[in-house]
């Protein structure tokens, strides 16, 4: 595991003032754990094909990897925090893409989603498929225009038109009976060595 990784986003914790490099998995777990509604999937799928094979390296509790395999994909799942599903593996331990696999698909931790996309496009193979659940107001920021957009333009930015649930610690019922959610997501889809103008598509 990559212990540079502050995965809470707390680098002033209490934990961190007692140098007990553990709790880091701990906190993460609490506070940075979104799993995505599994119709987000759906979504995707009714405007865009995924290959067969998948990495899926923030899997969380499997909601993603679930839908996917019904949907008859083989997923390779891991993440950074043991929640009972895949493999505990750090994403950017991974230096190379599995065998006949040349998509990434994931929901990353936000704090890390820039280094998730720019890890992904360094291992993938030329047009391998960078697939990543972000909020929509991921577009914003110069810094992100200078280092990614800019250089490594989406094919597809894929925004939902009803918005889908992405629930702490996995707590749906929760987030629904609060009155559901104000953050919109979208999918954006890189392909590894495109250059063109990004095609915005509503699902």
């Amino acid at each position: 595991m990559n212990n540079n990784k502050d995965w809470t986003g707390n680098k002033n914790s209490i934990f961190k003032t007692l140098g007990a490099t553990n709790h880091t998995y701990k906190e993460r777990q609490i506070d940075d754990f979104y799993a995505t509604d599994p119709i987000a999937i759906d979504k995707l799928i009714s405007s865009f094909e995924l290959p067969d094979k998948i990495l899926e390296p923030a899997c969380g509790s499997g909601c993603l990897v679930g839908r996917l395999s019904e949907l008859g994909h083989e997923v390779i799942a891991s993440d950074v925090v043991n929640r009972g599903f895949g493999e505990v593996k750090d994403f950017f331990d991974i230096k190379e893409m599995p065998k006949d696999c040349s998509c990434i698909l994931t929901n990353p931790p936000y704090k890390y989603a820039l280094d998730f996309i720019k890890h992904s496009l360094d291992i993938l193979p030329n047009n391998g498929l960078c697939v990543m659940f972000l909020k929509t107001q991921f577009l914003e920021g110069q810094s992100r225009y200078d280092e990614l957009f800019s250089k490594n333009p989406q094919m597809f930015m894929f925004e939902f038109i009803k918005r889908v649930l992405c629930a702490k610690n996995a707590d749906f019922q929760r987030m629904i009976d609060g009155g559901g959610s104000a953050v919109s997501f979208a999918w954006y889809v890189w392909k590894k060595g495109y250059k063109g103008d990004t095609i915005i598509k509503w699902i």
